[in-house]
């Protein structure tokens, strides 16, 4: 093979490689749960909610940080601590089908989401069943954030 074809196969690789690892950055009937950061009364302040990634997103723009509903994340799958935060998962009720895109600004110990009350939690829960019994199951995926 020449060296050209060999270039050719090992850019494919890398590719099939990295679509590979896209594609891992998912999980199913995980637990979330919410939590009240109240980003509009708390002025979209990453400081002023106690959120784990203040330190690299509280500077972000005023759009930025109210583009998507913000959740804490622990997820059994994806990255963890400052490689999460700012990072978007698409979100889906596994009961109801109903989905939100949220950026991750926090993270959490319960294995799941903690989606804010306001911005995610009620988008979601469309039949009231998630908030009847304190949490819902859903289904997440790492996706490009369209800032």
């Amino acid at each position: 093979m020449g060296k050209r074809a060999s270039l050719l196969v090992a850019a494919v690789a890398v590719l099939l490689g990295l679509a590979a690892a896209a594609s891992a950055q998912e999980a199913y009937n995980v637990r979330a749960t919410y939590r009240n950061y109240n980003p509009q009364e708390n002025r979209w302040d990453l400081w002023r909610v106690g959120a784990y990634c203040a330190p690299w997103d509280a500077v972000k723009p005023l759009l930025w940080l109210q583009k998507y509903g913000w959740t804490a994340f622990c997820g059994p799958v994806g990255p963890r601590g400052r490689e999460a935060c700012g990072r978007c998962l698409r979100v889906t009720n596994t009961r109801t089908g109903a989905q939100i895109t949220v950026r991750i600004v926090d993270q959490c110990s319960n294995g799941g989401l903690d989606l804010d009350w306001q911005t995610a939690f009620q988008s979601l829960d469309t039949d009231g069943h998630g908030y009847q019994q304190g949490y819902m199951m859903v289904n997440y995926a790492f996706v490009d954030c369209r800032d």
